[in-house]
């Protein structure tokens, strides 16, 4: 059953906070594009774009709940709940999921809302929003470096 759980988990992280990560990366940019298109059917386009990158991270967010409830398990069938790597992941996934949801999305919206009300599109707003995905990004990719390496491990990397 444990390798069932290990396997559904790592598989849950890769289907739902790979596309996050990616989308997420790939908003301020396109953001920034479509602040500057120039013509109605470009400008219609790029902001298009942005509208489907936000969607990509509001429905992969909802799906990512997954991953945690699948690790929570997997770890509880291994006997690894009272583990440092593992707390340090947890906590670390709560920090990831609390910037996401507080810091991320958000100003997601807000860019959005001002690019559909033809508003303008300051370059600081993208680069905030470009820091809290980075810090999200380097958030999960800091606990994947931990699931895979199990600091202080007895079950072996």
């Amino acid at each position: 059953m444990t390798k069932i759980l290990l396997s559904l988990h790592v598989l849950a992280a890769i289907v739902a906070i790979g596309p996050i990560t990616v989308a997420a990366s790939m908003f301020p940019p396109a953001a920034r594009r479509a602040a500057g298109a120039d013509g109605a059917e470009t400008g219609a386009a790029a902001v298009g774009t942005v509208r489907l990158l936000h969607r990509i991270c509001r429905v992969y967010a909802g799906l990512g709940a997954a991953v945690p409830v699948l690790g929570l398990a997997t770890a509880l069938a291994m006997g690894v709940l009272g583990s440092a790597w593992l707390v340090a992941s947890i906590v670390l996934t709560t920090v990831a999921a609390g910037v996401l949801v507080a810091f991320v999305l958000p100003r997601q919206e807000e860019l959005l809302e001002r690019l559909t009300g033809r508003q303008p599109v300051e370059r600081s707003r993208t680069a905030r929003l470009a820091l809290f995905t980075g810090v999200f990004n380097l958030l999960w990719a800091t606990v994947t470096v931990l699931m895979i390496v199990r600091p202080g491990s007895t079950t072996g990397a």
